[in-house]
C-alpha cells in the first residue's frame, strides 16, 4: 500500500458509535476498568492511555502517520517544533557531552545550543553546511589538544533556514559508522514527502508540524521520530517535563497529513516556477532554490530530495529600505515570520527570525539586510509571478527616487555652504 493511501487510512480504532471520522478525545485522563489495569498500565506491562500528558488517541494517530511517512520505528509529538528540537537534545545529552551542529540553523535552535545546553556543561562546535567530509570529521572526532570529546550528537537542518544550504546526509552517515554519534536532522523544510533522512542514515528526524504538516497556519505542533532505542529516553524526558501536544492540535495535524503529498506537489511546482521567474529579473541580485541549476549544491539536492521544496530565498540591493518598499508593493503575500502555509508568506530574516544573532553570525550565514525568505503557497503561479515582478520593479523605482532626492538635498546644502 502506498504512503499516500496509508496517510489517509491510518486511523484510531472506531468506537462503539461507528464514526467514520476520528473523534476528538478532549480528556485530561482515562479511566481504569479495574485497580489491576491501573497497576498494569503504570508498570507498562499493558499498553493504554493514562493521562493526556503521556498519550492520547489523537496524538498517537498523528505519531503513527509521521512514523510511517518517515520510515521510523517510533516517535513522540510535542506542543511545538522547538519543543521537539529541545527534547531530542535534552533527552539524549548529558553534562560533558559535545554536540556538533551545522552553522546554518534557525535562530531558536542556535539559542538552545549556545545559551541553554552550555549551562549544563554541554559544549558545541559549528561547521559550515558546505564543509568537506574531512572538515566534518575534524569537528566530530575527539581533539586531545583542546580536550574536546568526540561528538555525542550531530544536529543539522537540510535545507537550512533561511539560506537553503544542504548537508550531505550520506556523507555524515559514513562518519557516523566510524564515530558512533547520534545523527539528528531537522527535516521541516523538505517534509517526509521530499526527503526521508532515516533512509539516508539519520537516527532522528524532527519536524515543526506547525509548518507544512498543518499547512494552513492554524495550530502549533512538533514531532521527533526515530528508533525505539532513542525515542524512549526522549519520551521519558517529555513525559516528566510536559511539552505535550494537545489532542485538538493532533487531530488537526493528522487530518492535514492526508493532503500533505498533494500540497507539497503544488508548493514545489509553484516555488520552482517562481524561482525561475525571479532569477530572470535583472533587479534581483540573488535567487536561492535547491532545484535551480545555479544553486551551489544543485547536484546534492537532486540526490537526496525528490523536489526543491516550497522555500525560495532572494536578495535585493538597497538594504532594508528596499525590502520595506518591496513588501509595501506586494499585493498577495502575507508578511509574517511563519512559513509552510497555503498562503504565500514573506519575511526579512535579518530583522525577524534571525534578528537576535550577532552581526558576525549573520554574516557567516549570508543573512544580509536585503535578504527575503519566501514561503511559496498554493495560489495561482501566474498571479504570484505577476505580483512579485511588479513589486520588485516598483521597489527599485522607490529606492532610485530616494537616491535622487538625497542627491538633490546634498547638492543644495553644498550650494548654500559655497554661498
Amino acid at each position: 500500500m502506498k504512503k499516500q493511501t496509508k496517510a489517509i487510512r491510518i486511523q484510531t480504532k472506531k468506537s462503539s458509535n461507528r464514526e467514520h471520522s476520528v473523534p476528538l478525545y478532549l480528556t485530561s485522563s482515562f479511566a481504569f476498568e479495574s485497580a489491576e489495569q491501573g497497576k498494569a498500565l503504570f508498570e507498562e506491562t499493558e499498553e493504554g492511555n493514562i493521562y493526556s500528558r503521556f498519550s492520547n488517541p489523537n496524538v498517537t494517530e498523528f505519531v503513527e502517520k509521521v512514523c510511517m511517512l518517515e520510515n521510523a520505528e517510533d516517535g513522540i509529538a510535542t506542543g511545538t517544533g522547538m519543543a521537539a528540537v529541545f527534547a531530542s537534545m535534552a533527552g539524549l545529552l548529558k553534562s560533558g557531552d559535545h554536540i556538533v551542529a551545522c552553522r546554518a540553523l534557525f535562530g531558536s535552535a542556535h539559542q538552545i545550543i549556545t545559551q541553554i545546553l552550555s549551562k549544563w556543561g554541554i559544549t558545541h562546535t559549528y561547521v559550515d553546511a558546505t564543509a568537506t567530509e574531512a572538515e566534518w570529521e575534524e569537528a566530530i572526532k575527539a581533539n586531545p589538544t583542546t580536550g574536546t570529546p568526540a561528538a555525542r550528537m550531530v544536529y543539522l537542518e537540510t535545507p537550512s533556514n533561511p539560506g537553503l544550504e544542504l548537508v550531505d546526509l550520506t556523507m555524515l552517515a559514513r562518519l557516523k559508522a566510524k564515530y558512533h554519534f547520534i545523527l539528528n536532522v531537522d527535516n521541516c523544510f523538505a517534509t517526509p514527502i521530499l526527503q526521508t533522512p532515516i533512509d539516508l542514515g539519520a537516527d532522528l528526524s524532527i519536524h515543526s508540524a506547525t509548518k507544512f504538516m498543518d499547512g494552513q497556519g492554524r495550530v502549533l505542533g512538533g514531532i521527533v521520530v526515530g528508533s525505539k532505542e532513542l525515542i524512549q529516553p526522549i519520551r521519558f524526558f517529555a513525559r516528566h517535563t510536559g511539552p505535550s501536544l494537545s489532542p485538538f492540535n493532533a487531530w488537526v495535524l493528522s487530518k492535514s497529513l492526508e493532503t500533505l503529498e498533494l500540497r507539497m506537489e503544488r508548493h514545489c511546482r509553484n516555488a520552482q516556477q517562481l524561482a525561475e521567474a525571479l532569477e530572470a529579473l535583472p533587479d534581483v541580485d540573488r535567487v536561492l532554490y535547491p532545484f535551480l541549476p545555479s544553486h551551489p549544491q544543485y547536484e546534492l539536492a537532486k540526490q537526496q530530495m525528490s523536489a526543491g521544496g516550497a522555500i525560495v530565498t532572494i536578495e535585493l540591493a538597497g538594504g532594508f529600505e528596499r525590502v520595506n518598499a518591496f513588501f509595501d508593493a506586494l499585493q498577495i503575500p502575507t508578511l509574517s515570520s511563519n512559513l509552510g502555509d497555503s498562503r504565500t508568506i514573506v519575511t526579512n530574516p535579518n530583522t525577524t527570525t534571525h534578528a537576535k544573532l550577532k552581526p558576525e553570525e549573520k554574516a557567516a550565514l549570508g543573512i544580509t539586510p536585503g535578504l527575503i525568505r519566501i514561503s511559496v503557497g498554493l495560489e495561482s503561479i501566474d498571479d504570484l509571478i505577476e505580483d512579485f515582478t511588479q513589486a520588485i520593479e516598483k521597489s527599485a523605482d522607490v529606492v532610485a527616487a530616494d537616491v535622487v532626492a538625497a542627491d538633490v538635498v546634498t547638492a543644495d546644502v553644498v550650494k548654500e555652504n559655497v554661498a
